[in-house]
C-alpha cells in the first residue's frame, strides 16, 4: 500500500507540471543536475508481468556541497502518464562540491492499466513513448532548484519473435519455408497480441558465420510471418524486428537446418 500512495502522490505532481507550462526550471542559488543517465542509456522495456525497476543516476554540483535530491518524477512528455513508482535517491559524495545520486523508479505492469481507469478513452498502452525526467534538488547552503526535463528515455512494450524453418532437412535446391509470429506487450489485458503490418527482416547464416538480411516480410493481421526461400546450404535461419518508438527491438532465436 505504501508504494502504491507514493505512485499516486507522484502522478499529481506529474499533471500539474505539465499542464502548467512547458519546461522550465526555478528556485535560488547555484545547485544544478549537470548529467542525468537513465537505465544506463537504455530504453525502459515493460512487459506484462515482471516488476520494471531501473535508475536515474544525477550528476549534482553545488559550491557549498549537495544535501539531498527530495524528488524525482517521470512521465510521457506527450500525454503526461507516468505510472511509475519513486522507491528514493541514495547520494555519493564524488568531491567537496558534487554528488552523484541515484533514484530508484519501478514500473508494474499490473498497475499500468488501473493507473488511469475511469478516464474517458484511457489507452494503457499510451503510456509507451518518450518520457522525461524531473527532479529537485538541495545543497548544503540552502540553494535549491526545481528541474524540469533534466533527461529523456524511452518507456518501450516488451516483444517476443518466433522462427520455425521446415522441413528439416530439406533437399539441396528445395523450398523451405520460413514461419514466425512478432508480438508485443498489451497493457490493457497484460498478454501479449500479434504486432501487425510490421516490416521484419528474415536473416541467414552458415555454420560458424554471421547473420546476414536475406529479404523481408510483413506481419499479417494476427502477427505471423510467412515466406519461402531457395535451401542451397545448411545453416541458420532467424527473424529481426528493428522496434518501434514504442515496442523493443527483437530478435529470434535461430532454427538450424541441414540441407542434405
Amino acid at each position: 500500500m505504501r508504494r502504491r500512495i507514493a505512485v499516486l502522490a507522484v502522478t499529481g505532481a506529474v499533471a500539474a507540471a505539465v499542464v502548467a507550462t512547458p519546461a522550465h526550471a526555478e528556485g535560488r542559488g547555484d545547485i544544478r543536475v549537470v548529467k542525468t543517465v537513465v537505465n544506463g542509456g537504455g530504453s525502459v522495456i515493460v512487459g506484462v508481468k515482471a516488476v520494471k525497476r531501473f535508475a536515474i543516476v544525477m550528476t549534482v554540483k553545488d559550491n557549498s556541497g549537495v544535501k539531498s535530491v527530495s524528488d524525482v518524477s517521470a512521465f510521457n512528455t506527450s500525454n503526461a502518464h507516468g505510472p511509475v513508482s519513486y522507491l528514493g535517491t541514495s547520494c555519493r559524495k564524488s568531491s567537496t562540491t558534487t554528488s552523484v545520486c541515484t533514484a530508484t523508479m519501478e514500473i508494474d505492469p499490473s498497475w499500468i492499466d488501473s493507473y488511469g481507469s475511469g478516464n474517458e478513452g484511457w489507452d494503457a498502452n499510451a503510456v509507451a513513448g518518450t518520457w522525461q525526467v524531473n527532479a529537485t534538488v538541495q545543497a548544503n547552503d540552502r540553494d535549491y532548484w526545481i528541474s524540469d526535463r533534466i533527461a529523456t528515455f524511452k518507456v518501450k512494450r516488451a516483444a517476443t519473435l518466433t522462427t520455425d524453418a521446415a522441413p528439416e532437412p530439406v533437399k539441396r535446391g528445395g523450398t523451405l519455408t520460413v514461419t514466425g509470429k512478432l508480438s508485443r506487450a498489451n497493457w490493457t489485458d497484460l498478454k501479449y497480441h500479434g504486432f501487425t503490418k510490421q516490416v521484419v527482416k528474415l536473416q541467414y547464416k552458415t555454420p560458424g558465420g554471421s547473420y546476414h538480411t536475406v529479404r523481408t516480410a510483413t506481419t499479417d493481421s494476427k502477427g505471423n510471418l510467412r515466406t519461402t526461400v531457395k535451401a542451397s546450404a545448411s545453416g541458420s535461419w532467424r527473424w529481426a524486428f528493428l522496434g518501434t518508438t514504442t515496442t523493443m527491438k527483437v530478435v529470434s532465436t535461430g532454427d538450424a537446418v541441414t540441407v542434405k
